[in-house]
């Protein structure tokens, strides 16, 4: 059994006298110890996706089709059992550590809170804890003490502290969105080899939302692609790193700062230039039931301007080496190999 079955999954938000769909057929599982990466440009609905596994959606967004967490069914849990989950089972670390921290509450208090409430332990060996994983993140004692404020830290600062609640409790599924985004290079590296060890560690499942391509390929295991709301292709990272099916994920890719190298079916390579993607995500009130992404897409046809693509298997894929089937939501994808 996944520990997190997602299974045409729905977001929905009223709007007048309609129901808009935020979100749209999303469908992945993680099982203990995967890496799950996650990418788009913001309003791809990466981090609605999280929201709704934690069950933090604003409460007019209505939810259906499939979402278990260990065989239970998130969208029938009582908020109190939701609340027995978080933190101890499932745990977040947000994208925006200003709002995420309660002000006026030390960090000591708010990283011991889990462990104390889920796994009953006394104040003095939370603390020990506590202190534990402020080094880790690189918050080192006695210059960062427990008894600070979020105020008196720097917003980098402030994300490592949310980071260390978030794996207090060695939780079985991690989601973390966009966790070194206000950090430096040398502390990024030193907290994602944390999140590595964790998961090496204690077999929790991480969810990692990121713009940065590179982190994703060195991260994670699977991947998906999303776009105005849908998976447009998923798989393997490193089978889908190499083909790039979707001219959107090709587009990512080309307007990140790795560049993109083509390689040909004569097998010549071209450097392609860094280049930017034309136009913006579609406002959901505003999608059409066709390709979303047909207005941005250099090699739309009549036929993405009529429906909407599926998500099927990639015929183009390498079946013998990937581990997780290679889909695409394009009608017609790309067929050659991109290489870093």
């Amino acid at each position: 059994m996944s520990l997190l079955e997602i299974n045409q999954m729905n977001v929905s938000l009223p709007i007048g006298s309609r129901q808009v769909n935020i979100l749209t057929d999303i469908t992945m599982t993680l099982n203990r110890g995967d890496r799950l990466g996650i990418v788009g440009e913001s309003g791809s609905g990466k981090s609605i996706t999280a929201l709704a596994v934690m069950g933090l959606l604003p409460d007019r967004m209505q939810v259906n089709g499939t979402l278990r967490f260990d065989g239970q069914d998130l969208t029938t849990m009582s908020e109190n059992e939701r609340c027995t989950m978080r933190g101890r089972r499932a745990a977040m670390i947000f994208q925006e550590p200003m709002t995420a921290l309660n002000p006026v509450k030390t960090i000591g208090s708010q990283i011991t809170e889990g462990r104390r409430l889920h796994l009953g332990e006394n104040r003095a060996d939370a603390e020990a804890k506590a202190r534990r994983l402020l080094d880790r993140v690189g918050l080192p004692g006695p210059r960062f003490s427990l008894d600070l404020y979020p105020h008196q830290l720097s917003g980098g600062q402030r994300q490592r502290v949310m980071i260390a609640m978030a794996i207090a409790c060695e939780p079985d599924l991690l989601i973390a969105d966009e966790p070194t985004t206000a950090l430096d290079v040398t502390v990024q590296a030193q907290i994602l080899d944390l999140l590595d060890d964790l998961v090496d560690e204690t077999g929790t499942a991480l969810m990692l939302i990121t713009h940065d391509l590179g982190v994703v390929s060195e991260m994670t295991d699977k991947l998906a692609v999303m776009y105005a709301g849908r998976i447009v292709e998923t798989g393997d990272t490193q089978e889908v790193f190499k083909r790039m099916a979707h001219p959107y994920a090709r587009g990512l890719f080309a307007a990140s700062p790795h560049g993109a190298a083509l390689t040909t079916k004569d097998g010549s390579r071209s450097r392609q230039r860094l280049a930017a993607i034309p136009g913006v995500v579609p406002d959901p009130l505003h999608r059409k039931q066709n390709c979303t992404f047909a207005d941005r897409c250099s090699f739309v046809e009549a036929k993405c301007r009529e429906s909407v693509p599926p998500l099927l298997a990639f015929n183009g894929s390498d079946e013998a080496t990937a581990s997780v089937a290679h889909k695409v939501a394009c009608f017609f994808p790309r067929e050659d190999e991109v290489v870093a």
